[in-house]
């Protein structure tokens, strides 16, 4: 018989508000930000404080993401149970990533942000443009396919490849659960191997502040605030779209399943204001993992979720290029028909996923898409080369909080969450779940267990 863990209703005790991660990242990014700004060559310098906590974090991804699903799916029981989690959490990708290019393609019809610029597409020419375009050339779907599978069990390890990592141990998670009782002392000194890896994190998310204010000193000293004035209104509109998607749409998909997006952003405060700092989604990865298993979504949900999200799920960046693919088209007058633009839209999905994982994704797949739909000039790209580095904290951002509401509604599908405990915790007014020792449950077929928890 299932041992259910009752919801805490313990209220939270109040701390000083200067010891929560949140408040700290937070005075890290205005101090970055006034460094930048008044002592500019002192901002650049401290990129490597940026460069080297996300480092630290890249380190701790693989085997967060390995012992997650591992212990996951050998906690299923069931090789049906894998298959039904995967195929509706890309149930869940496919249409809220098509959703997010439809929004950003009527939003840039209705706005026009980039109308009256009148460039001339011949005049525009940035050597980095044609190095992202290389990239984009090489990012093929099929080369992306093929990328997916290791050359070794440990490479995917040793170059952090998310998906390659996914693919292992989602082989490895059925393996042990086919073996059956033979499997359950690997699979027991696996979670507890797992403890310690989410302690570490722990331990590293204390530097956050550190990596935070290093990263946007670097932003602001190297490319300033006046930067973006004249292009504010494609900045502008993007920033509105992402939280027009985030607040209307992604704020009804929440409502539907019994909860509330505020209060969900108020949950992950910190992991925001973290990507917000650092302009990578993935600095938080693990916390997001950590925090939606302990606010009451199955451990097994959340490691084929939130790792296939980060590549399949990407809302801001689908709002982004279609947004920007259209600004480039304004500016240089170039006319798209309504077929062109479908066109556009259906390149733009496919190529989003041909250059997931890559670093400056954004940009790379609006270099891929732009290359397969030759009517909107690829050179237009340089037009907003030098403000794409503000937009890529909104992409983030809103990839980020997709992520979370995929995770906890796919879950919801699964009835693999304790709503109560979910609903209280994001109230404030419990306590999240402890971590508690395995349970092999009696009569089961052989290797399933349950009651698996994140460390605190």
């Amino acid at each position: 018989m299932l041992m259910q863990t009752p919801v805490s209703a313990t209220p939270r005790k109040k701390s000083p508000f200067y010891t929560h991660l949140y408040f700290q990242v937070l005075v890290a990014i205005a101090a970055g930000a006034a460094i930048g700004h008044f002592y500019p060559a002192t901002g650049e310098a401290l990129k490597p404080l940026g460069d080297g906590f996300i480092k630290l974090v890249k380190m701790i991804i693989s085997p967060v993401i390995f012992l997650t699903i591992v212990t996951g799916i050998a906690g299923m029981g069931s090789l049906k149970g894998v298959g039904s989690v995967v195929g509706k959490s890309f149930t869940y990708f496919l249409t809220f990533s098509t959703l997010a290019l439809i929004v950003g393609l009527i939003v840039a019809n209705v706005v026009q942000p980039g109308r009256g610029m009148n460039i001339d597409p011949s005049t525009l020419h940035d050597p980095k443009v044609a190095e992202y375009a290389a990239k984009a050339h090489d990012s093929t779907l099929i080369g992306f396919a093929m990328d997916i599978i290791p050359t070794t069990f440990t490479s995917a390890f040793v170059e952090g490849n998310i998906l390659q990592v996914l693919f292992i141990a989602i082989l490895f998670g059925i393996s042990l659960v086919l073996i059956g009782d033979k499997a359950k002392p690997l699979v027991n000194i696996l979670e507890v191997v797992s403890h310690g890896i989410f302690k570490m994190v722990s331990i590293l998310m204390k530097a956050a502040p550190i990596g935070a204010f290093g990263a946007f000193a670097f932003t602001i000293g190297k490319y300033g605030i006046a930067s973006i004035v004249n292009l504010a209104a494609l900045v502008g509109t993007f920033y509105a779209t992402s939280a027009l998607f985030v607040i209307v749409i992604l704020g009804a998909v929440c409502a539907v399943n019994g909860f509330s997006i505020f209060k969900l952003i108020g949950y992950l405060k910190a992991e925001l204001l973290l990507v917000l700092g650092t302009s990578s989604s993935e600095s938080a990865l693990p916390s997001l993992m950590e925090k939606m298993e302990a606010a009451g979504c199955k451990r097994s949900v959340v490691g084929l979720v939130v790792p296939t999200g980060y590549s399949f799920n990407l809302d801001g960046t689908n709002i982004y290029m279609t947004l920007a693919a259209l600004f480039i088209a304004q500016a240089t007058n170039t006319h798209l028909s309504l077929e062109e633009q479908l066109l556009l839209l259906s390149v733009a999905m496919l190529s989003s996923k041909g250059a997931a994982g890559v670093t400056g994704a954004g940009f790379i797949t609006l270099a891929a898409t732009l290359s397969v739909v030759p009517t909107v000039p690829l050179a237009g790209m340089a037009i907003i080369l030098g403000v794409d580095r503000f937009m890529s904290e909104c992409r983030s951002l809103t990839n980020f909080i997709g992520n979370a509401v995929a995770t906890v509604v796919v879950s919801r599908w699964e009835k693999s969450i304790d709503m109560p405990l979910f609903r209280a915790t994001l109230s404030g007014k419990a306590l999240p779940r402890e971590p508690e020792p395995v349970t092999v449950l009696a009569g089961a077929p052989a290797g399933v267990q349950i009651g698996e928890k994140s460390p605190d």
